[in-house]
């Protein structure tokens, strides 16, 4: 199970952090990430991470303004999202997929959680 947290309203060049809580299982062999869906759009890819071994992945668009983390202790995945643009406002989802590799389509990701709302006011 995956629930993500910490959305909310922020101006345009705060930042906001996402949480996503994981249980039910033993992510060891587990990639999870982030998806978006902005009002009117396809879901989309925004980054991804090694449960394992912490290696992360990236969209283009999200590089260098969004870093993905994961903290095998508290069996939690973080997004911390700075300089936000207007273009970040999106339903956040966290994900997972066994197994290796990085993939941006919906369709490798087995587990979804709740999304939480980030809406970034300009």
């Amino acid at each position: 199970q995956l629930q993500a947290s910490g959305g909310g309203l922020v101006q345009a060049g705060g930042s906001l952090r996402l949480s996503c809580a994981a249980s039910g299982r033993t992510f060891s062999s587990y990639n999870m990430g982030w998806f978006r869906q902005a009002p009117g759009k396809e879901r989309e890819f925004v980054a991804a991470i090694s449960w394992s071994d912490g290696r992360t992945y990236y969209a283009e668009s999200v590089k260098g303004r969004l870093t993905v983390s994961r903290d095998k202790s508290k069996n939690t995945m973080s997004l911390q999202m700075n300089s936000l643009k207007p273009e970040d406002t999106a339903v956040y989802y966290c994900v997972a997929r066994y197994g290796s590799g990085w993939y941006e389509n919906t369709r490798y990701y087995r587990y979804w959680g709740l999304g939480t709302l980030v809406t970034v006011s300009s």
